[in-house]
Formats: C-alpha cells, sequence, structure tokens
C-alpha cells in the first residue's frame, strides 16, 4: 500500500527552482491554476529537454487540438491509461475528466470498463478504437477507421483520436518506467459535484 513516504518516482526528481526558467513558468502556471505540481512535471524534469518536449507535444494534440471536445480527449486518456495498468494517468486524467465532464463517477467507469460506462454508442466505439490501438495498433485496419467514420467522426477526428492515444501511450510507458506515483490531491478532486 502507497504510504506517504513513497517517493515519487524511482528516478531522481526534479525541483521547480532548479529547472530552466521556460519549464519553471510552466509549471508554476499550472501550480497557480491547480494548487499543487503533478508529479509527472518534476519526475519528467529530470531531463528537461524531454520535459519540454512533452510539454510542446502536450499542446499540439491536446490543448490545442479542435476537434475533439476536452471531455472526448480525457475519456480516451482514462480508457486507454487502464487499458495500459497505468495508475498515474488513470488516477490524474480521472480527476480532470471528473472536472470536464461534471460527473464524479464517469471516469471510475471507464476505468473499470468503458463498455459498461454510461457514455454514448459513438463514444463507446471511439474509446474501442482507442484501446485497440494502444494495446494492439498493428491490428487497426481500415474497418476500424470506417466504423468510426459511419459513426460521424470526420478524419481529422480519427487522426486526433490516434494522436491522444498515442501520445499517452508514451506517457503510460515512462510512468511504468519511473514507478510514478499520483499526487494525493488527484485522488479527491472533483468527487462532490452532485
Amino acid at each position: 500500500m502507497e504510504t506517504i513516504s513513497d517517493p515519487v518516482s524511482a528516478y531522481p526528481v526534479a525541483t521547480v527552482d532548479k529547472l530552466p526558467t521556460d519549464l519553471q513558468e510552466k509549471i508554476l502556471k499550472i501550480q497557480e491554476k491547480t494548487g499543487f505540481v503533478p508529479n509527472v512535471f518534476l519526475a519528467l524534469g529530470h531531463r528537461p529537454k524531454e520535459l519540454r518536449a512533452f510539454f510542446s507535444y502536450y499542446e499540439a494534440v491536446v490543448s490545442e487540438n479542435l476537434t475533439l471536445q476536452k471531455t472526448e480527449i480525457e475519456m480516451i486518456v482514462v480508457a486507454t491509461s487502464s487499458e495500459n495498468k497505468c495508475p498515474y494517468c488513470v488516477v490524474a486524467h480521472g480527476a480532470i475528466l471528473r472536472i470536464y465532464a461534471k460527473n464524479p463517477t464517469l471516469s471510475d467507469q471507464l476505468a473499470i470498463n468503458y463498455n459498461n460506462a454510461s457514455i454514448s454508442e459513438e463514444h463507446r466505439l471511439m474509446l474501442s478504437f482507442a484501446c485497440k490501438l494502444a494495446r494492439s495498433p498493428e491490428l487497426i485496419t481500415a474497418i476500424d477507421k470506417k466504423i468510426l467514420t459511419n459513426n460521424g467522426f470526420s478524419d481529422e477526428q480519427i487522426w486526433d483520436i490516434g494522436a491522444v492515444t498515442s501520445f499517452f501511450a508514451l506517457s503510460n510507458r515512462m510512468a511504468h518506467l519511473m514507478n510514478l506515483r499520483p499526487n494525493r490531491e488527484f485522488y479527491d478532486l472533483a468527487r462532490n459535484l452532485n
């Protein structure tokens, strides 16, 4: 069982004040918005160039995404991170999903079994595609994409589903490598929305 003394990462963890100025500014903005610094940034700060690349790709794929709703992006992250057995991303993005969806139980449903979650059939198909790409990318065929197209997803949305899935597959694997621990704050965030 996790205790207060468990380390954030199996690798060295950066402190904000020791990071390059541009990374300090990004992290301090996040801290101002959330009230804490997510452990992932301090853990990836072990290699500042990689943290900078992480932020850049995140911004390109997630922050600047115009074809998927924020709720849909977080649904993909939670479901695929669950498939990849990534505790950090399930917990952290489960909290973010609770905020965006204004639903205290959706992220738990998706983390357990998205097929039984209270979501639309279109979202179930989106998550089925994303989870297949996350776990068995070699099995993706034109038929998988056609199913999404036939259910209202554009080619650009399919690309973005794939880009979000792929980015977080990288994140999941790095979190496993580091044995990254979620911040305590994520566990309780947005649980009492009713």
